[in-house]
């Protein structure tokens, strides 16, 4: 499950048996949990966010969305 960024407390990830889906991001901090779509940003699901979390979360991904892109394709070949 290779991390890919770190801000704010909040950790970005994706899981390694992942690459049949579309481009996406995992994101955890503390209890809370989520899965954001990258083409286009787009919230999957989320659990214990609080709002302002799940608002930067989504702040974070946005502005990052192509270097996850970037780091999606590297990493399953795509």
């Amino acid at each position: 499950m290779p991390t890919i960024h770190h801000e704010d407390g909040f950790r970005f990830f994706f899981f390694s048996n992942e690459g049949n889906e579309p481009p996406h991001i995992h994101v955890e901090r503390g209890d809370g949990y989520g899965k954001f779509w990258l083409r286009p940003v787009a919230l999957a699901y989320s659990a214990n966010f609080t709002r302002p979390e799940l608002r930067r979360a989504r702040e974070i991904v946005e502005r990052n969305v192509e270097y996850f892109l970037e780091r999606w394709n590297d990493y399953f070949g795509t």
